[in-house]
C-alpha cells in the first residue's frame, strides 16, 4: 500500500460521501449538496489517498491561532487499522501547529479509540443538537 496525505486537496461530494458511508459515519450521504457545503465550509481538509481513491479524511473548522474543532475523522472501512486515522491527526496537528489546540466530538463506537491517539475527554462542554 502506498498511500499519499495531502492537505487541502481537491475531493468531490462524492467521494467523501462514499468514505463516510464505508467509514461507518452517520453523516448526511445522500444530500450531496449538504456534503459540498460541508467541504466548502472546511478551514483546513487533510486527506488519504490510495492512487486516485480518497481513503481517510480528516475536516475541521479552524482559526489557525488557537482553536480547531476536527469535526469529520473517516477512513474506509478496508483501510481501518493500518494507522491512517492517526495520521490524519498528526498532519492535521503540523498543518495547525503549537498553538492550536484540537477539539472533536466522538460517536459512542470510538470512545475508546480517541484516547489511545493522544485525546484527553473534557468535562466542560455544551452542545445545542442540530434539528435535523
Amino acid at each position: 500500500m502506498d498511500l499519499t496525505y495531502r492537505a487541502n486537496a481537491p475531493v468531490t461530494a462524492q467521494q467523501v460521501a462514499d468514505l463516510f458511508r464505508s467509514a461507518g459515519l452517520r453523516r448526511p450521504v445522500d444530500d450531496l449538496d449538504r456534503i459540498q457545503r460541508m467541504i466548502q465550509g472546511a478551514d483546513l481538509i487533510v486527506s488519504a489517498w490510495d492512487g486516485g481513491r480518497l481513503v481517510g479524511i480528516a475536516r475541521s473548522i479552524t482559526d489557525f491561532a488557537y482553536c480547531c474543532y476536527l469535526s469529520d475523522l473517516a477512513v474506509s472501512a478496508d483501510y481501518q487499522r493500518q494507522g491512517i486515522g492517526q495520521a490524519l491527526i498528526d498532519r492535521t496537528r503540523a498543518e495547525l501547529g503549537d498553538e492550536v489546540m484540537l477539539l472533536l466530538l466522538s460517536v459512542p463506537d470510538a470512545m475508546t479509540y480517541y484516547p489511545r491517539v493522544g485525546f484527553e475527554p473534557v468535562a466542560n462542554g455544551w452542545i445545542i443538537h442540530r434539528a435535523r
